[in-house]
């Protein structure tokens, strides 16, 4: 049986040991739109998992650390992002200067009961949010949180998963593909689960290290 990934320098889909390798399903078109389905998922996945990853605290003020927050804008919710401009003018410091003064006073309760353990100030017309140091309990709060994301998003992952084996085994009955293509195609996509979820376990590594140091 030839191997499930074939080296080429072309149209790559995967990378393993720094080669490029190609897809069997890409080149199967009764496979292809199931590879390319759940390639995406998988990355919108890890991509959610930075920016929670991004957003959580740290000991230095980053703008990021708002991007979780949503405020009820006139009935939909709204990352307070998409509120004002945020910026951070110092070291300690997140500044959140709202596109509508009359959402002053909702984006500093929305940030203050959002569980950051942030303390928002506004004068009417802009908010301040101290980031105060974090205490090592605070910090080990942070990691424990970003864990439970970090299994959340692992499990959507084998989800993702699961949903494309069953596409799978679904054309597989439907005669358009052989059992062995069905075979390739499990591995295949438990190849690509693998490495989605290293890459959420070395990213939540990375983080966790950068919040736990004092």
């Amino acid at each position: 049986m030839a191997a499930i990934f074939d080296k080429i320098t072309v149209g790559a889909t995967a990378r393993e040991g720094g080669s490029i390798m190609a897809s069997f399903m890409d080149g199967n078109p009764s496979l292809k739109g199931i590879h390319q389905e759940i390639k995406s998922k998988m990355e919108k996945s890890v991509e959610d998992f930075r920016g929670h990853l991004a957003a959580a605290r740290t000991g230095r003020a980053n703008v990021h650390m708002l991007d979780q927050i949503k405020v009820d804008y006139y009935g939909t919710e709204t990352p307070v992002a998409q509120l004002g401009q945020v910026s951070t003018p110092e070291p300690t410091l997140i500044l959140v200067q709202p596109y509508d003064k009359g959402m002053v006073a909702a984006i500093e309760k929305a940030i203050r009961t959002s569980g950051t353990g942030l303390n928002p100030m506004s004068d009417g017309t802009v908010v301040r949010v101290p980031v105060p140091p974090m205490t090592e309990e605070r910090r080990k709060d942070v990691v424990k949180q970003l864990q439970k994301t970090l299994e959340d998003h692992k499990t959507a992952i084998r989800n993702i998963r699961r949903d494309g084996n069953d596409q799978v085994k679904k054309t597989a009955k439907d005669k358009l593909i052989s059992a062995d293509d069905e075979k390739r195609a499990g591995e295949e996509i438990q190849q690509l689960t693998d490495g989605e979820i290293k890459r959420v376990e070395d990213l939540f590594k990375s983080k966790e290290k950068e919040v736990m140091t004092f």
